[in-house]
């Protein structure tokens, strides 16, 4: 290493980025992809190497500022993974939101949450394997299990982070992914995601290369990922537009907030949300967060009590004490920690 170096990136506005980070801590730290309300510690990778990085928030949610930290002479390439961490609604989004009032008070309530990407293939897949069928916070000790045991242990500052090869955990045995105490449906997936990852079946590069349909027909053909699955690959590592419909949260979520109902099926889903067109990415995240952060949930619980109508339910225009603040965060020099 040639030491550490801080360099300073802005992006465009609006962006909250402690709550567009917030679901990476919501359910624990699995160690591999890495956010405590101050500090983000994650990694991209680069030929055959990993590369730590941590960044922390210097600006606000309308103007955006992260101060970087990585080793001077792979702070270039951090700096290019950094500007695309963030998927942008892009053109036409405030069109959407003028003809979508539930989506309008949202954006306005939660402004600037944006769906973040994940640089790493195998990533995604084990935390789309990890989670299904069982509580997310038990997913997280069964990824950070695997970070411990199979992972590459990288320090940044005084931050560390691990990173995991689908070579090294290819060449588990199933009884040690068991141990970790993986179910054997989800230690059979994750050994075969390894197994095409490794011996280069499957790259990242190749999906980004297909269209959705191709992308998901493959994806789906690796034991254990699903439709809902592949279709976060999409939206996660490959940047797509896509309705998770068949996720239970963004069931939830749509359910309540546009039908004013507790959970609604996958092809209901799809039919209800079918005007976000391109924007499907960026309204989801603005939706699963207020969901996350329940404020879907409590205007279901009033109407069910009769003290709201249907239309009051699914939301309601945020008042001006409710309006968020800017999280601001205090530099006390030295190494980032």
């Amino acid at each position: 290493m040639c030491g550490l170096k801080r360099a300073f990136l802005s992006f465009p506005a609006s962006l909250d980025i402690p709550g567009s980070l917030s679901f990476l801590s919501r359910n624990g730290d699995d160690y591999l992809d890495r956010w405590d309300g101050e500090r983000w510690v994650r990694t991209v990778t680069t030929g055959d190497r990993n590369i730590p990085f941590s960044c922390r928030q210097r600006g606000t949610i309308r103007a955006p500022r992260v101060e970087v930290l990585a080793d001077t002479e792979d702070l270039t390439t951090v700096l290019e993974a950094a500007k695309i961490s963030f998927i942008s609604p892009g053109r036409g989004f405030s069109t959407l939101l003028r003809k979508d009032p539930v989506l309008s008070t949202l954006n306005r309530r939660f402004p600037g949450i944006r769906q973040v990407r994940q640089f790493d293939l195998f990533y995604g897949l084990l935390r789309a394997i990890s989670a299904q069928q069982i509580n997310l916070k038990w997913a997280t000790v069964l990824r950070r299990r695997l970070a411990e045991a199979y992972g590459e242990k990288l320090s940044v500052g005084e931050d560390f982070v691990y990173s995991l090869r689908p070579v090294v955990v290819a060449a588990a045995r199933m009884q040690d992914l068991r141990a970790l105490q993986f179910s054997a449906r989800k230690a059979e997936s994750l050994l075969a995601v390894s197994e095409a990852l490794a011996g280069g079946r499957l790259t990242q590069e190749d999906l980004a290369a297909m269209e959705d349909s191709e992308a998901i027909k493959t994806l789906v053909s690796l034991r254990g990922i699903g439709t809902w699955s592949a279709e976060w690959i999409l939206v996660r590592c490959l940047g797509r537009s896509r309705v998770v419909a068949g996720d239970l949260g963004v069931r939830k979520a749509v359910a309540i907030a546009y039908l004013g109902e507790e959970i609604a099926a996958e092809d209901q889903v799809r039919r209800t949300v079918a005007h976000w067109g391109v924007h499907a990415t960026a309204a989801q995240a603005i939706l699963l967060y207020a969901y996350a952060e329940k404020a879907l949930v409590r205007k279901l619980k009033a109407r069910q009590n009769g003290s709201i109508s249907e239309a009051e339910s699914r939301v309601t225009p945020m008042r001006p004490e409710m309006k968020r603040r800017p999280r601001q965060v205090t530099v006390s020099g030295g190494v980032s920690s």
